[in-house]
């Protein structure tokens, strides 16, 4: 690498106090330097490691985890090295160097985060990308899954060592199981089995001393906060323990779809009284998309289902308790567990697609778009939703998706993990997406994103109106790292985590009091 003939030094702010930070070229010598001696690696040997802006991987090593296409221009900030872990001593190395640097890093696992926090700083930052370590063991009904893993990767190796068992987690393949995991993880086994979390035996962690730690040595209280709290306030989680879930031999899927004239209303208020309270073992997806029929605007509501269970039997549960849903057997399809998860994933023909496919990551492919979300614990009349309805129809884009709780769900207490929302009766999702790259595009579609969930606002929870820690939104509340960290803090974390705020806080405040470990929306230290 050329050496630059004159250093220069450029003044940034970090929690409260002003750090230096030397030329690219000498923080990179510096950090591989560090990095080798912590490795017992010759520098010359990490050269697919430790990747400066200069190398030529470093730019398809960014890009292939970048899931928000708003995030995936010039002018988005770029890390000055990007480290690219191979081994557990990888991850230790680059948490101790980065840490006597005194420069952010950020750990990215899958890249899902809808804001971008694992892999864009706008102070001087280092990424730790974990995508190689995704080493998935099965045995009997347990796994130890690398954080870099795909949900797509987990299910595929599930499937290979069993065919009756399964694992409660997310519907999308290509999300990192790191995250997913840690911020909570849902699935449409939920009402079912509960979180991700909730099935969570073991994990293998790097503190901020770069120590690695599992479950006995970092102690019960660090346990529960990575379980739930988001690993990245904390540390690095390398990977997870879990305990798989049984599965039946054959489960039924099925789609309805109505229109507001052929009575969407009526379904998506009986809805409501319906999927969060009706057999655990059926989960139905409600989806509320604005399209144009007939030259007309209208809504599209959409029932999208899991029964794990015969075809028969959830025909026979809904004829009776949801008519409204006008479910035939035509909308029905018999599969085995994993044929199910590649239907969720798209695959309408999911008999005729092999299981391979999910192995596929898909890199380097992104879009625009905005993530909200809500929690309802009390049902929406139908003036309420008809209002909701009309404006969606204003608004024009917004897809919003209706998630059901109950069952498993509402029977652990809120307590036992971080997630605190357990008794609500559904969580939405509120969807922006869109082709057009520019400011003025996303101007005007983050602008439409917060209208409606304005318009939102007197059918959810208050005080605090709670969301979802996986379903990341600036727009709630963002830390400076300035003197007031707590109170900042605050806002957002008592709509994430709820009375468990203050519990993450204290767990913080022990395991890493300096704060190193941070990002526009982390847990602080305590400000006592």
């Amino acid at each position: 690498m050329k050496v630059l003939g004159l250093a220069f030094v450029v003044l940034f702010f970090v929690s409260g106090t002003y750090a230096t930070v030397d030329s690219p070229d000498s923080i990179y010598q510096n950090f591989l330097q560090c990095f080798s001696n912590h490795t017992k690696a010759p520098a010359n040997s990490l050269a697919d490691v430790v990747l400066p802006k200069t190398a030529a991987a470093f730019t398809p090593a960014l890009r292939a985890y970048i899931r928000n296409a708003r995030y995936n221009t010039t002018a988005t900030p770029k890390p000055a090295i990007v480290i690219v872990a191979r081994s557990d001593a990888h991850v230790q190395a680059a948490v101790v160097c980065s840490k006597s640097l005194n420069i952010n890093l950020r750990t990215r696992s899958g890249g899902h985060d809808y804001e971008a926090l694992s892999y864009v700083s706008h102070v001087p930052f280092f990424v730790l990308d974990m995508s190689i370590l995704r080493t998935i063991t099965v045995e009997g009904d347990s796994a130890w899954i690398g954080a870099g893993a795909t949900l797509g990767e987990v299910y595929y190796n599930i499937w290979q060592k069993s065919k009756a068992h399964g694992f409660p987690a997310g519907v999308c393949p290509t999300v990192g199981a790191g995250g997913h995991i840690s911020g909570g993880g849902y699935g449409n086994m939920i009402r079912k089995y509960g979180l991700s979390v909730d099935y969570v035996t073991d994990a293998k962690f790097v503190d901020v001393n770069g120590r690695l730690l599992d479950r006995k040595s970092m102690g019960e209280d660090l346990f529960w906060a990575i379980r739930g709290g988001g690993g990245a306030s904390f540390g690095v989680i390398v990977a997870f323990k879990i305990t798989l879930v049984p599965v039946p031999p054959t489960v039924t899927v099925f789609r309805v779809e109505k229109y507001l004239d052929q009575n969407a209303i009526e379904m998506v208020h009986k809805w409501q009284f319906v999927a969060p309270k009706t057999d655990p073992g059926l989960f139905m997806r409600l989806l509320l998309q604005p399209v144009t029929r007939n030259k007309q605007q209208t809504v599209r509501a959409s029932v999208v289902a899991l029964y794990l269970g015969k075809q028969n039997d959830v025909l026979s549960l809904l004829t009776k308790d949801f008519p409204e849903l006008g479910l035939v057997k035509e909308n029905c399809t018999e599969l085995t567990w994993i044929q199910s998860v590649l239907w969720w994933a798209n695959n309408e023909n999911a008999t005729q697609v092999k299981p391979e496919i999910l192995l596929d990551r898909n890199p380097d492919m992104a879009s625009f778009l905005k993530r909200k979300s809500d929690f309802v614990d009390k049902e929406i009349t139908k003036e309420g939703l008809d209002f909701l309805i009309k404006k969606m129809i204003e608004v024009g884009k917004i897809g919003l998706v209706f998630n059901p709780y109950g069952g498993k769900m509402s029977e652990i207490k809120t307590t036992d993990t971080p997630f605190p929302h357990r008794k609500s009766l559904y969580k939405v999702q509120h969807s922006m997406n869109w082709k057009d790259p520019g400011t003025e595009a996303e101007s005007s579609f983050l602008q439409q994103t917060r209208s409606f969930y304005s318009y939102m606002a007197p059918f959810v929870t208050k005080n605090p109106r709670h969301a979802y820690i996986n379903y990341r939104d600036l727009d709630i509340g963002v830390n400076t790292h300035g003197p007031n960290s707590y109170r900042e803090a605050e806002v957002y974390g008592r709509k994430y985590f709820g009375e468990n705020f203050d519990r993450l806080v204290k767990v913080k405040t022990a395991v890493d009091p300096q704060n190193f470990f941070r990002d526009e929306q982390s847990i602080p230290t305590s400000s006592k």
